[in-house]
């Protein structure tokens, strides 16, 4: 009898894992998807913060509009959240991988609430800088309307990111809770939400920090 045999004489849950082959990395399989798509998606933000930076570099009349309050302070405390967060998903895998599912789900709990004040704490930013004339191709200071293109860009994408991550951690923690999911499920999603977190520590000096003070350069 062929191991696919036995494994449909045992009955359809180890036939549907017996589908699967394993993985000649010696990685999860799930674990390794995470994995590429992090380098496909750490690339993708890698090209367009180049651009920006290009983009930045070029332009005469660069608009530098973010003073320290609120913008900058604002920003820091964006930047404390999400690093909060990143330790909240630690605790959460370190109890999921010791079977301590109440505690785990408790941390994804909190690690899903800090997301959202991200989530929040940026719209916020968005909706006043809106309020303040700006947009992706309007610049109120006169200066080059890339300004508004790149920010509401790259900050939209990462904020799309954290979103996703957020819903993402919301649903596995139900789903650990009740035993659908195992501790394999908590870790890989860790692995998005660092990567999220890692991204941001790129985004806030470069879209931030060097844009702080007023006018024009």
């Amino acid at each position: 009898m062929t191991q696919s045999e036995m494994a449909l004489a045992m009955g359809p849950e180890a036939a549907h894992e017996e589908s699967h082959e394993q993985s000649p990395f010696g990685i999860q399989s799930r674990k390794l998807v995470m994995w590429l798509f992090i380098i496909a998606d750490a690339a993708t933000f890698g090209a367009i913060l180049f651009g920006y930076g290009y983009l930045r570099a070029g332009s005469p009349n660069w608009s530098r509009p973010f003073a320290f309050m609120p913008t900058i302070l604002n920003g820091m405390v964006m930047t404390a959240v999400l690093l909060t967060s990143s330790l909240t998903m630690l605790f959460a895998v370190a109890a999921a991988q010791a079977d301590r599912r109440e505690s785990s789900v408790r941390w994804l709990g909190l690690t899903a609430l800090l997301g959202a004040a991200f989530a929040g704490l940026h719209l916020r930013e968005w909706f006043k800088m809106f309020a303040e004339g700006w947009s992706t191709s309007t610049n109120p200071l006169g200066g080059s309307a890339l300004f508004g293109g790149t920010f509401f860009s790259i900050t939209g994408l990462h904020l799309l990111h954290v979103t996703a991550g957020v819903v993402a951690l919301t649903v596995i923690a139900i789903g650990f809770r009740r035993g659908r999911f195992d501790a394999a499920h908590v870790e890989t999603t860790g692995l998005y939400w660092h990567f999220v977190d890692v991204v941001w520590m790129f985004v806030f000096p470069l879209v931030y920090l060097m844009n702080a003070r007023g006018g024009i350069s």
